[in-house]
């Protein structure tokens, strides 16, 4: 038997951003078309002041009619306080729309990054950590663009109309020459689209290796290798800031050009009117109309000037939320759901990585250690139990092959806990129990993890910062130890868990191990990969593999005695 893990395809490129951006409006239809109608009320009437000031001066100023004054001011007061009550209330509807829409994506882009079945997004998690935040933000600030142009538009038609009726040069001048400004403004949005995307392609791979290299930093510095990664981040960091600049640069080009061109178009109807005025073919009010218009117009032509590049960024940030939402799966769905407590694992021929027809089997209640002589192997084992893909052989839990059990059943029978763990933000009793109302005493004593809550009068409520960068190494890595003791999976697989710790804590560690998973009948099983002595010595054998297979097993004191190669890769 073998087994391709591919999992499904189907998703990834299934949807593009404009869908994305397409389901973001209807799902905000009530508040966005709600927010959209008040905005456009409130630009209509900004739009209605430059004509009601012009139609005071006719009919009242130049006549010297105060009681028309008066009308004519009240009307325009009361414009003033539409005008702002308009603005006050859509904009309300419209930011809950983007902030509630921002964290519907995030919940979404979140919850493919964290399914047990894993996401083939082909990100890394800076790239994620981008899309899950930034991007969502962009993607929900379509829902402010929308009713921008909408509210652009209804003043541009209402100073056109304005400007017509007042004069058709002037309103033809405003009709013929907008639609001409916006399409020639709108052929360099697909380059910003570009542009955007590949800026924010490069800062997502530059703050991915940023967190890789700040995770590893002590490790790099024992190897020496804090230079080369270095000279690594500052050359992925100077793409990042070529990729910016052209962004940058682009997008200021676009915006210089609208400006002027929407200065141009304002001030030439401007001339145009004042030209019609000193000519006695229009009023002194309807030159102060068109002139007010005129100025008004510049911040719609702006507006309607100016968005698509907001577009193309907020469809350029949709694309990549896509990119993940849509992805297909690592694992293939599992339906088979083995009741069993006491589980067997067992693996038959697996080739995998650099294991070359692996065989192990861990009976429930053993405590198993297992050796490698090449690192790759023991990290290809802890993947492959983690997430069962890409291998041939045969793997069986609970006598049902591995992939085809159900993802959230599989975690919960065999857990696999890597030699590098994180913990979050929050407390040491969060982080331990991240899902159980059972008494933590137990886990945290077995993984001497005891001495952390002494340190804190707070005990378990202990803040702990993101990535438990409040604690030592040892402290973080006794904390996820115990983590996954108190899970109490059926199967617990762990790797080198006891590294970052002293030998006589290591020593504690594993009779605390021992004690409480391998008690009379509890029908647990352990695997320790490790080298360990300290560990080694409480397992009841310990398999030792070699160039992708077992080459030999027994218990520890045996191989000590009769196994040099055993010696020299265990005994310090």
């Amino acid at each position: 038997m073998s087994s391709s893990g591919s999992g499904s395809s189907s998703g990834s490129g299934s949807r593009s951003g404009s869908r994305i951006l397409r389901r973001v409006i209807a799902r905000n239809g009530k508040r966005l078309w709600t927010g959209t109608a008040l905005i456009g009320v409130h630009q209509a009437c900004e739009a209605s002041i430059p004509i009601l000031i012009g139609v005071t001066v006719d009919s009242a100023v130049g006549p010297g009619d105060g009681m028309s004054l008066i009308l004519w001011v009240s009307v325009l007061a009361l414009l003033f306080v539409v005008l702002n009550v308009a603005y006050r209330f859509g904009s309300r509807q419209l930011m809950k729309a983007i902030a509630e829409e921002a964290h519907v994506l995030r919940v979404e882009v979140a919850a493919k990054i964290l399914h047990p079945r894993g996401a083939q997004t082909g990100f890394r998690t800076g790239d994620l950590l981008t899309v899950s935040t930034t991007d969502a933000d962009e993607t929900s600030y379509l829902l402010d663009y929308v009713p921008r142009i909408a509210g652009s538009i209804v003043a541009t038609i209402i100073s056109a109309v304005t400007l017509l009726w007042i004069s058709v040069p002037l309103g033809l001048t405003v009709l013929v020459a907008t639609p001409i400004v916006l399409v020639l403004l709108q052929i360099s949005a697909p380059l910003i689209t570009k542009r955007v995307a590949d800026q924010q392609a490069q800062a997502g791979r530059a703050t991915s290796l940023a967190t890789d290299l700040v995770t590893g930093l002590r490790p790099l510095r024992g190897i020496g290798a804090q230079d080369a990664a270095a000279d690594r981040y500052r050359a992925v960091s100077r793409r990042s800031l070529a990729a910016t600049l052209r962004a940058s640069r682009t997008q200021g080009a676009y915006q210089a050009a609208s400006t002027t061109l929407s200065t141009l178009l304002a001030c030439g109807i401007a001339v145009l009117a004042g030209w019609f005025a000193l000519t006695g073919r229009i009023t002194v009010g309807q030159f102060i109309t068109v002139i007010g218009s005129a100025q008004f117009l510049m911040e719609p032509f702006g507006l309607l000037a100016i968005v698509p590049s907001w577009v193309a960024e907020a469809r350029a940030s949709a694309d990549r939320v896509a990119q993940v939402t849509d992805a297909g799966m690592v694992l293939p769905e599992g339906v088979a759901d083995p009741s069993e407590e006491r589980c067997e694992l067992r693996l038959t021929g697996v080739r995998h990585g650099p294991l070359e027809g692996l065989d192990l089997r861990v009976r429930p209640g053993e405590l198993v250690g297992v050796v490698a002589n090449r690192p790759a192997d023991a990290e290809a084992l802890v993947k492959l139990l983690a997430v069962p893909i890409g291998f041939e052989g045969t793997v069986l839990l609970a006598g049902v092959p591995l992939e085809n059990i159900e993802r959230s059943r599989a975690r919960r029978l065999l857990l696999v806990e890597p030699h590098n763990t994180d913990l979050f933000t929050g407390t040491i009793g969060t982080n331990v129990a991240l899902s159980d109302d059972q008494p933590l005493t137990a886990a945290l004593s077995a993984a001497s993890a005891d001495d952390v809550l002494e340190l804190s009068a707070d005990g378990l409520d202990a803040p702990v910062a993101e990535r438990g960068a409040s604690l030592s190494g040892g402290q973080r890595q006794r904390l996820a130890l115990a983590r996954a003791l108190h899970a109490r999976p059926p199967v617990l697989v762990l790797h080198d868990p006891t590294t970052a710790v002293d030998a006589v804590t290591e020593h504690a560690i594993a009779q605390g191990i021992r004690a409480l998973r391998h008690g009379p009948d509890s029908g647990f099983a352990t695997i320790v990969i490790t080298s360990s002595p300290a560990l080694l010595a409480v397992t009841d054998r310990v398999v030792v593999l070699g160039e992708g297979v077992v080459t030999t097993e027994g218990s520890h004191a045996e191989l000590g005695t009769v196994d040099a190669d055993y010696r020299r890769m265990v005994l310090r």
